[in-house]
């Protein structure tokens, strides 16, 4: 039972500290939608997308005034598309298509984003899915709503380094795609290991063939309900520390359980998972490496701060399974740099450099995150770091993902500003030796002796 004390608890955090439900996704298997004419493929996929997700923002609103917490986003992930147009595309023109139905379709129903314009290749590819990732540039060129993502590795399959260099190019072709917007095509496409199959925060958020017809999963956030917990236990030990940041990641995916059990209700469709991610914006006072700092640490990126998230990272995952008995996604702490003012303070004060955040990388909930680099980065640099990264992934078991922003015309020492939450950012230097012997080599990275559980 919510007593009085909490109530007035919440709507601190909500008025004062950025508590807010960052996303309620709901997610809609399009298997069922499967034909070879890719016009009745078109035509499925817009009267069940449309059909069963025509209440999704306008319940989104009502729980919003019904519970007095901002819900910031509505959004709709959708089985990868690779899949379900296999049988219809037989180029990559064709798949473009696809991404304009879906595109009229979120834009029709008012959401936000739309996910699941991906590709599941840890292994190999099938023709359409390579045909799905050479349509990225354009489709995300000609669309508004629609984020894509391409799996390219995991621990049970090693990395397929095959479409680790395709996805090097495919990057830089988006960026090349939509330069007259900043490169901000790349702002929507990530590269994972290991990606879960109900995250449902954008832009890697797509609906696995494992999961229901339809299913509603929430996102919340609260770094600043974080930090401003951390404030009153100034000096205090570790134990004191970690007891502060479980007890408040407890209390926000309360709020998360609450309205994400509502959703279903509303929308007569089965609630899936809570995600736990503390997921920072571009406002003061809404940033996880003002979290970091609020630890001890004077600039994040300094020595320790890896050791920092490592904590914070589990802490918010003991918190928050206590509040839910259903937590998925990715769940922990995001560090995009442009999306958190905190991030981008550090990089321009020089404490935090991209060899850093790959460090931390190891112990967050995600990887290298809204991070602008020089246009003039090549593929196979990209395709490098696309590697390493999920070779972190791969052998930590865990998630890791990739969202470079090569901005074409820009260098180091310029910034670019998307606005709203995508925020800016600083061109940051990437390593300029070169790695495309390497990337060129071909085939696959074998997954690590570890896999092998049965």
């Amino acid at each position: 039972m919510i007593n009085i004390f909490e109530v007035h608890e919440t709507n601190k955090m909500i008025e004062q500290e950025k508590l807010d439900v960052r996303t309620i996704t709901m997610g809609i298997s399009l298997l069922d939608c499967i034909d070879s004419d890719l016009e009745t493929l078109n035509n499925k996929i817009y009267e069940k997308i449309t059909r069963l997700a025509r209440n999704l923002v306008p319940v989104g609103n009502e729980i919003a005034l019904e519970y007095g917490i901002p819900i910031v986003n509505k959004r709709i992930s959708v089985t990868p598309i690779a899949l379900v147009g296999a049988s219809a595309c037989k180029s990559p023109d064709d798949f473009v298509e696809i991404a304009k139905t879906l595109d009229k379709a979120a834009t029709e129903l008012g959401v936000n984003f739309l996910g699941g314009y991906s590709a599941l290749v840890s292994k190999g590819m099938t023709p359409a899915e390579k045909n799905l990732i050479l349509s990225i540039p354009k489709a995300l060129s000609c669309t508004e709503r629609i984020c894509s993502s391409v799996n390219i590795g995991s621990t049970k399959t090693g990395i397929n380094m095959d479409a680790v260099k395709l996805m090097g190019e495919t990057i830089k072709k988006t960026a090349e795609a939509t330069k007259d917007i900043d490169s901000f095509g790349c702002a929507k496409l990530v590269v994972f290991c290991n990606a879960p199959d109900d995250n449902p925060f954008m832009a890697g958020a797509f609906h696995g063939v494992t999961e229901a017809d339809a299913i509603i999963n929430v996102g919340v956030s609260g770094p600043g309900v974080v930090k401003h917990a951390l404030e009153s236990v100034r000096g205090e030990n570790f134990e004191v520390l970690c007891e502060t940041v479980k007890k408040t990641a407890f209390k926000i995916t309360r709020v998360g359980q609450l309205v994400a059990q509502r959703a279903s209700e509303k929308l007569n469709v089965p609630f899936g998972i809570v995600d736990l991610s503390l997921a920072p914006t571009p406002s003061v006072g809404d940033s996880v490496a003002e979290i970091l700092e609020e630890m001890g640490l004077e600039s994040t990126g300094a020595p320790g701060t890896t050791a920092a998230l490592a904590l914070l990272n589990d802490q918010v995952k003991k918190g928050g399974v206590m509040a839910s008995s259903f937590v998925g996604g990715l769940s922990g702490a995001f560090i995009p740099v442009s999306e958190d003012k905190g991030m981008i303070d550090a990089v321009n004060r020089g404490s935090l450099t991209i060899e850093k955040l790959e460090a931390m990388t190891c112990v967050c909930s995600v990887g290298l995150d809204m991070i602008a680099i020089p246009g003039k980065t090549p593929a196979s640099s990209i395709a490098g770091i696309i590697a390493d990264e999920a070779a972190l992934g791969m052998v930590n078991q865990k998630t890791t993902a990739v969202r470079l922003i090569p901005v074409v015309g820009k260098d180091v020492g310029d910034s670019i500003d998307f606005g709203g939450l995508w925020g800016s950012a600083p061109i940051q230097p990437v390593n300029t030796f070169d790695c495309s012997a390497f990337v060129n080599r071909g085939g696959r990275i074998p997954a690590p002796i570890h896999s092998f559980r049965n």
